[in-house]
């Protein structure tokens, strides 16, 4: 089994650099020309089924794919961004005046470390793990997976076995990575790829990471 896992396309908050988490933004116009180009990409790729999460701007970056393989989009709540809490709606400079004492801990990577009001690095890697796993156990064999920068990659420390304060990874708007299943294992083939984004982001900067 192959499953593509995608971040959604840039939203209006990633453009204003705002901390979005569980607040439901839609994606900005340029978010909206990578959807078409992701969906343009993958057309092509035979798949089975697409599972998203249920936040505008990732169903918004799903919709495109699924007029374009007649599939349709099952949602899954636990694919949602983390629970930012107090952070949810600020830049990291608000944050940095509001909150310095919550930033310093977010910043250790303690993963137990609860935001106010939202929920903590372990908390989101369990989720995250769990509905990648579920995703394994479909009757397909090509799955697109369209979600947010900070469940995904918390969902692959989970599945490859990486610490909770660790985060080695960090993904660009309507990237892909390529999980593979074989005999059960999972394996990251591919992270962050965005080559089918090269002529809609020519002189437009990326956005990488999570929240």
């Amino acid at each position: 089994m192959i499953v593509y896992c995608i971040r959604h396309g840039e939203s209006l908050f990633n453009a204003e650099g705002r901390i979005q988490g569980q607040l439901d933004t839609q994606l900005s116009p340029h978010g909206i020309r990578q959807s078409a180009t992701l969906a343009e990409y993958l057309a092509a790729a035979a798949l089975d089924a697409i599972v998203a999460s249920p936040l505008q701007r990732a169903m918004m970056t799903a919709q495109p794919l699924a007029a374009a393989t007649g599939l349709a989009i099952h949602t899954d709540d636990r694919l949602m961004e983390i629970n930012a809490g107090v952070f949810q709606g600020l830049c990291w400079r608000e944050i940095d005046a509001r909150f310095p004492e919550e930033m310093r801990r977010w910043r250790s990577h303690d993963p137990d470390f609860v935001i106010p009001d939202g929920e903590s690095r372990r908390e989101l890697m369990e989720r995250g793990h769990a509905a990648l796993a579920d995703v394994c156990r479909l009757d397909a064999q090509r799955v697109a997976v369209v979600a947010h920068g900070g469940v995904l990659t918390a969902g692959f420390k989970g599945l490859l076995g990486i610490p909770a304060d660790r985060n080695p990874f960090a993904l660009e708007n309507c990237s892909i990575s390529r999980l593979e299943w074989r005999d059960g294992h999972p394996q990251l083939r591919t992270l962050n790829e965005t080559a089918h984004l090269a002529e809609v982001n020519r002189n437009h900067a990326g956005h990488r990471g999570d929240l």
